[in-house]
């Protein structure tokens, strides 16, 4: 039985396809766009998934949408009338476009697919047999779906946070062998999603694409505006439910997300994008990650109480507020908690699938051996050694075909030099994350690495940390981690003995000119608060990369390599050799190493 989800629409449109419950590819349409949180219908993604297994549109038994455009529109229609009259100038310009499109989803779906098969499927279309095969999910299924038939859990409870689905922004489910059933849930306007989204707007970031960037200012900060929020933002109770205070908001029927009242309460307009980051603006981000993390321990820890089960589920876009992620591990309170690493609405079309599969079908779940049943995240397109030198003959550049020991050596090499290193191999991961596949890397003992790396190649904001990616063995050396994670969904702090400590004179230095400071024996990955968002690599997962950092272990004594996405700032992780080309030969990157393949930059 083949099924293929899709989410498109809003943002992060994707595609997945599974094979009798199994997970055989899955891919951002933004990867093939380089539109990045493309929200098109992920046509080049669908058309990646079957031809990865080899099968056409007519072959697969359903299609599955990952949420309901008419339950959408209700919360829509039923939010201006609450609002009523306020908001009448973005219920115009809204209602065209629900009208052509939104609303009429089936129907466009239908004529997407059927303009996929090229005119294949136009019979099926006209026929009816291919909107029999289209089904719908809701937001929130297909979120904790995607959360628990991959896990190796046979009973979980599943925590689904994110913005707003079609009216559930938090819900707590069940999953049970193939079932999953609804406990209770938060509905729309009450969002700890958008509450975060409305300090990532006033700080001067971008909405669904800045939260972790705010996330990442947070240390720098003081959490001073806590009880401010707290009595007048968001009121929250002992089980962890919470509600907002609308007057403070204008996400439900305005344009923006805050509003004048808003602005007055912290005595400020929001920062203009690209403005200097002032110390209030650390104090905001450190305030609102501390209220986060507050309603999501407290809510867990209820959770835990009420139904006695050890295993927790994760999903929805708060699902990849890491640091939140990382003290709910630390606090113990769930024996076990596994994270979907696609936990944003791309993540949606997986769950679809799986929901079409599991509760339409009524098919048994797979027995997913550890660590879980989602291949690594490694479900993107690959390349073969005779695709990539095609191309690199075809661009006319100097490059080495190495052994694969050669390879590992040579790369190894290059980073003990403190050289910046491009790394292409395998298939593309699936998420927000690079894991080793389609990464940039550096040497984490050097205080260069992540300057270079940040101004150099990445052309993004200084204050940013850099994650580690280490050997799954040599974890607990360097960090207070006592788990895996492999999808770099975990942060973790540094063991005290790696600490360097601060002089009085760099202890009185501001801002985020923190950042140049060291602060450990691996001052690349050590955030400010001597926090790391890292990876676990083992050599089950990727065989090749742990290869290398192992060898780059052998050089230096150290079992952990930086790593970051490779791409650029505003732009999409590559998903091609070409990409990969066109990024290391634009950017400050040394050497590059896709496929069996060696360029150093000097000779190009």
């Amino acid at each position: 039985m083949w099924i293929l989800g899709i989410s498109a629409y809003y943002h992060d449109s994707a595609a997945a396809l599974i094979h009798d419950g199994e997970i055989i590819a899955a891919a951002q349409e933004e990867r093939f766009t380089r539109q990045k949180h493309c929200a098109d219908f992920p046509r080049q993604a669908i058309e990646y998934c079957l031809r990865e297994a080899g099968i056409t549109v007519e072959q697969l038994d359903h299609i599955v949408f990952y949420d309901k455009p008419f339950l959408k529109f209700e919360r829509l229609l039923e939010s201006y009338h609450a609002f009523a009259p306020s908001g009448f100038r973005s219920f115009v310009t809204a209602m065209p476009l629900w009208l052509k499109e939104k609303l009429f989803q089936k129907r466009l779906l239908q004529r997407e697919l059927a303009a996929l098969a090229q005119g294949a499927a136009e019979g099926l279309a006209e026929g009816g047999a291919l909107g029999e095969r289209l089904l719908f999910s809701e937001h929130h299924l297909s979120h904790a779906a995607s959360a628990f038939y991959p896990s190796p859990f046979d009973q979980a409870l599943i925590l689904t946070m994110d913005g707003v689905g079609e009216w559930a922004t938090t819900s707590v489910m069940l999953g049970e062998g193939r079932d999953i059933r609804l406990l209770k849930e938060i509905h729309f306007p009450h969002s700890l999603g958008l509450l975060y989204s409305a300090f990532t707007s006033y700080c001067g970031f971008k909405v669904n694409d800045g939260e972790y960037k705010l996330m990442g200012l947070a240390p720098y900060g003081k959490p001073r505006y806590v009880e401010l929020i707290c009595r007048e933002l968001i009121d929250i109770a002992d089980d962890g439910s919470y509600r907002l205070n609308m007057r403070y908001f204008n996400y439900c029927t305005g344009l923006t997300m805050t509003n004048r009242h808003f602005h007055a309460l912290f005595g400020r307009e929001p920062r203009q994008p690209d403005s200097p980051i002032t110390t209030m603006d650390m104090d905001l981000a450190a305030s609102v990650q501390a209220v986060a993390e507050r309603v999501i321990l407290t809510l867990a820890t209820a959770l835990r109480q009420e139904y006695g089960i050890d295993n927790l589920c994760l999903a929805g876009g708060v699902a990849l507020n890491s640091v939140a992620n990382g003290k709910l591990q630390r606090a113990g309170t769930f024996g076990n908690i596994w994270i979907q690493p696609a936990a944003g609405d791309a993540g949606g079309a997986l769950g679809a699938a799986l929901v079409g599969y599991h509760l339409h079908r009524q098919q048994p779940r797979r027995h997913h051996p550890a660590p879980d049943g989602m291949k690594g995240s490694y479900l993107g397109p690959g390349f073969t050694d005779a695709e990539i030198e095609r191309l690199l003959q075809t661009e006319g550049v100097v490059y080495q075909r190495l052994e694969r020991e050669d390879l590992v050596n040579s790369a190894a090499q290059a980073l003990a030099d403190e050289k910046v290193v491009g790394w292409f191999q395998g298939r593309m991961e699936f998420g927000p994350r690079a894991l080793g596949n389609r990464s940039i890397l550096g040497d984490p003992r050097s205080p260069r690495t992540q300057s270079v790396m940040n101004l150099k190649i990445k052309n993004r904001e200084s204050f940013r940390p850099f994650a580690p990616s280490v050997l799954n063995e040599d974890a607990s050396a360097y960090f207070d981690i006592n788990t895996a994670s492999p999808y770099m969904l975990l942060v973790a702090q540094l063991l005290p003995g790696r600490r360097r400590e601060l002089s009085e004179a760099e202890r009185k230095v501001a801002g985020v000119e923190q950042v140049h400071l060291v602060r450990s024996d691996i001052p690349a990955v050590t955030h400010i608060d001597y926090s790391a968002r890292l990876q676990t690599v083992s050599a089950d997962a990727n065989p090749l990369y742990h290869q290398l950092i192992s060898r780059f272990k052998a050089l230096t004594g150290y079992g952990l390599v930086v790593n970051t996405s490779f791409n650029v700032r505003d732009e999409p992780i590559v998903c091609t050799p070409l990409e990969a080309l066109n990024c290391f030969m634009t950017t400050g990157m040394d050497e590059l190493y896709i496929g069996s393949y060696r360029l150093q930059k000097s000779p190009q």
